[in-house]
Formats: C-alpha cells, structure tokens, sequence
C-alpha cells in the first residue's frame, strides 16, 4: 500500500512539472508557441444542454487571450445558438453537429445565451 502512495505521488508530481513548463508562454522566447497556444478554443454544447443553466455551455467563465477564436460545437441532439448579450455576435441556429466561430479581437467580458433555452448562459472573458 505504501509504494503504491508513493507511486501515485511521482506521477502526479510529474504531471504537474509538465503542465507547469508547458503552459508558461512567458519565459519561451518564442512569439510562435504563444500564438498557438492562444489562438483557438472550444465551447462544447453537451447533451441535454438546455437544463443544465450557467454548465449548458460546458466551461463557465472561459477566460481566453485577445486574437482567440471560439468555436461552438453543438453536441446536443436539439438546436441552440449563442448570442452576446451586447451584440458582439450572433449566430445561426446550429443544428447537432454544427459550428459556430467568433474571433475576439478585443478585451473584455462577454456574456451570451441561448435564445432558443433562455436558461443556458456563458461568459467569455478575454483577457
């Protein structure tokens, strides 16, 4: 029992040191990696998304850097879109399967809907 504890330790100790080198666009002297790193990003509608409210767009705030794209997926087996609550974007509405993209080109925060299930809301903050 103790060398598995100790095992279960090591792994989580290096997957951490690799996620912390990994996700510290500061110090790599490459523009390159940061760029791709922050350029795109997923919201993924889930089943049954119109009664899960503020989780119906799955990550809830989503925190982005300016210049990212935003895709929404529509993983559900209903209709949905997504409309900024100030008129930054509005989409069609996106059958299963279907996508929508919204580049944010500046900072801010972002809340948005679903006008088809008024309770399914997110937020994107862009930083």
């Amino acid at each position: 029992m103790t060398f598995r504890r100790i095992l279960i330790a090591a792994v989580l100790s290096i997957a951490a040191a690799g996620c912390s080198s990994s996700s510290s666009p500061s110090s790599t002297p490459s523009s390159t990696s940061t760029t791709t790193t922050t350029t795109s990003a997923t919201v993924s509608i889930p089943t049954n998304a119109r009664n899960l409210g503020a989780a119906g767009f799955g990550a809830n705030p989503m925190v982005v850097a300016v210049g990212t794209t935003v895709t929404w997926t529509n993983n559900d087996s209903i209709p949905h879109d997504t409309i900024a609550d100030g008129g930054q974007w509005s989409s069609p509405i996106l059958s299963p399967g279907q996508t929508f993209q919204f580049r944010f080109a500046t900072p801010g925060t972002f809340p948005y809907r679903c006008t088809l299930h008024p309770g399914m809301v997110g937020t994107v903050t862009v930083q």
